[in-house]
């Protein structure tokens, strides 16, 4: 069985305002196939539970296989991640088979004190209002830089969770 190959191109990123469930989820897709075509060397994804973002899809899954290759890094940070196993399986079976190049992290903060973001050296988005799925992207060097760092901060607070397996004795 053949691997179906990324796309040779995929459409440009948002630049600006989004509003919604459905650009949200939209543009999530559109992030991960724009990164397997690109080769984005590392992505950061961060948010409370991860439950209304598309991972268990299986464009995104294929997306994040196409992605996936030697020195390519995920890190993911969350409040909870029992709403992820719960609602995306598909995500949770890639994350098992990738647990190389993939840190999941966990913080316990309220949810206001952790944004709902993705970030990559490239392009970024931040969702400003969860409920409402309304947030703001772009690709312009002073977002990416003050994303990463709020982000990187908050990593230096977490530790390690969402194990890829449970060993048992």
């Amino acid at each position: 069985m053949q691997t179906p190959q990324p796309p040779l191109s995929s459409p440009a990123l948002l630049q600006g305002r989004f509003e919604g469930r459905t650009e949200f989820t939209s543009m999530v897709r559109q992030a991960f196939a724009h990164a397997a075509a690109q080769g984005w060397r590392e992505i950061i994804l961060c948010d409370p539970t991860f439950e209304d973002w598309p991972l268990g899809e299986r464009v995104v899954s294929e997306s994040l296989n196409h992605w996936a290759r030697s020195g390519r890094k995920l890190t993911m940070l969350a409040q909870s991640y029992e709403e992820l196993a719960r609602r995306h399986a598909r995500f949770v079976t890639w994350r098992r088979t990738w647990s190389h190049v993939v840190d999941c992290r966990g913080l316990a903060a309220t949810t206001g004190d952790l944004p709902s973001a993705f970030w990559s050296p490239d392009w970024v988005f931040e969702r400003l209002d969860l409920v409402r799925s309304n947030g703001i992207a772009g690709n312009e060097p002073a977002r990416r830089v003050a994303l990463k760092e709020c982000l990187v901060e908050k990593l230096l607070k977490s530790t390690p969770a969402f194990p890829a397996s449970i060993l048992g004795i």
